[in-house]
């Protein structure tokens, strides 16, 4: 790896800082019904440079860690890290991530250089249980009770500002749940 100063992050560059957000919203699945958690949360993302696969690929990486508390008890109730990528080559972007629920994911998708209408960075990635490039792998217990089926994940940013959407498709309590997560991020 090499000095972050002399790597080109690519889109990946505004992502780089910690960031902080408490408009969030966790809807999730509880025994029949709806959990609705509003949150606060701090993500830091680390430039930790490049790294060359089988000589051919480049990757730029960034690290980042993200740390969720619920606004009713202040409780951390998410605790999430991982890489964000770019092949600058290819154009793709690539997200891993690992939660301790003993669930991991690697997302991806093509960066196409789309802009918000306030001229932000859109990035874009996903992954699914049958998906051939991009997979989401978890434990037993939790493909016997919890099988996360699908990701989805976009962040928009720039000007000091960071929101995301996700959302993870559940097979839980005999149904598909769609779980999601929202916020938007000032940069400290």
């Amino acid at each position: 790896m090499e000095n972050s100063i002399e790597i080109n992050y690519g889109p990946l560059s505004e992502l780089i800082g910690e960031w902080v957000g408490d408009k969030g919203i966790d809807i999730a699945p509880e025994p029949g019904g709806i959990e609705n958690n509003p949150y606060y949360e701090t993500i830091t993302f680390t430039a930790i440079g490049d790294v060359t696969n089988a000589e051919e690929q480049v990757l730029v990486a960034i690290h980042y860690r993200q740390i969720v508390r619920r606004k009713s008890d202040d409780k951390v109730f998410h605790d999430e890290t991982g890489y964000w990528m770019w092949d600058a080559k290819e154009g793709v972007i690539i997200h891993s991530l690992t939660i301790p629920r003993a669930v991991s994911v690697l997302a991806g998708g093509s960066y196409t250089g789309e802009k918000s209408t306030d001229g932000r960075i859109i990035l874009k990635v996903s992954a699914g249980l049958d998906d051939n490039n991009w997979r989401i792998i978890q434990s037993p217990f939790m493909q016997k009770n919890a099988t996360t089926i699908k990701f989805r994940h976009q962040i928009t940013v720039g000007n000091g500002k960071l929101s995301y959407t996700e959302t993870t498709d559940v097979d839980i309590y005999g149904e598909t749940f769609e779980h999601t997560d929202q916020n938007e991020l000032l940069r400290q």
